[in-house]
């Protein structure tokens, strides 16, 4: 296990190859800059393992996938090149999806918000239950979904992203995330969908381990220039993050409105 202050990342590897990494952080599975650095760790640390197989993402608890960014750590941004370095860690996170030689599911048992839905959108394959309702809130409190939206519009495309975006504050359901190309399954509690992803991940770990990594390379082609591009997108969200109205948004939404 690796730890921090507030939250966790493990990684077990089974003995049929199939490589768990769950996180968890007290506040909603939020994602403040240590464990964004683990999970880039424990993702790009079970993509090399030759044990690993397939790989499991996932979170704890029954209610929220993951809450996106730390708001909390977001006020202690005092500086442009600070908010860049703490939006490249869900660029890194993305990246390490991305350039994974294994398959990536990932289980989202809850709510997504902001950088969650960029998590499920860097997974190869989705399964989630009917609670898992998604939303990008980034443009309620002054910033935008720009690190995430290479992911998100890969998966969904422009029209379900604009959606989904200008509709800042709205929850859109599991099953409209099915549609739109997000999740790839959709199941009624958490006990079925743990049985779907037990049942799909061994069968890909029964599979010829180089036809998956042919598999894995031809799901990401033409995202050869993503380390550069979610870079300078991080900086663009490190520089707004600074300004007084996303400052006084953020302080709102710790009120209680997130």
């Amino acid at each position: 296990m690796s730890a921090t202050d507030n939250g966790n990342v493990t990684l077990h590897i089974n003995p049929n190859g199939i490589a768990t990494i769950s996180f968890y952080h007290p506040a909603q599975n939020s994602l403040p800059a240590a464990l964004l650095d683990e999970l880039t760790n424990k993702i790009s640390q079970a993509g090399m393992n030759e044990q690993t197989r397939v790989i499991v993402l996932k979170s704890e608890g029954s209610r929220t996938f993951c809450a996106g960014a730390s708001f909390d750590e977001l006020l202690q941004i005092k500086d442009k090149q600070a908010g860049a370095e703490f939006f490249s860690g869900f660029a890194r996170v993305i990246n390490a999806c991305r350039k994974s030689p294994k398959i990536i599911i990932a289980r989202i048992q809850g709510k997504a918000v902001g950088g969650g839905v960029g998590l499920a959108a860097a997974a190869d394959y989705c399964l989630a239950t009917e609670a898992a309702s998604i939303k990008l809130s980034e443009l309620a409190i002054g910033i935008g979904p720009f690190v995430i939206s290479p992911a998100v519009i890969r998966k969904i495309g422009l029209p379900a992203f604009s959606q989904l975006t200008i509709r800042a504050v709205d929850f859109q359901s599991a099953q409209w995330a099915m549609e739109k190309g997000l999740y790839n399954e959709v199941y009624p509690d958490i006990t079925t969908l743990d049985d779907a992803l037990a049942s799909l991940t061994e069968k890909l770990a029964s599979y010829h381990p180089e036809a998956l990594n042919g598999l894995k390379e031809i799901l990401w082609e033409g995202t050869a220039d993503w380390d550069e591009l979610l870079s300078h997108r991080a900086a663009i969200s490190g520089e707004l993050v600074l300004s007084e109205f996303t400052q006084q948004s953020l302080q709102g939404f710790l009120g209680g409105k997130r």
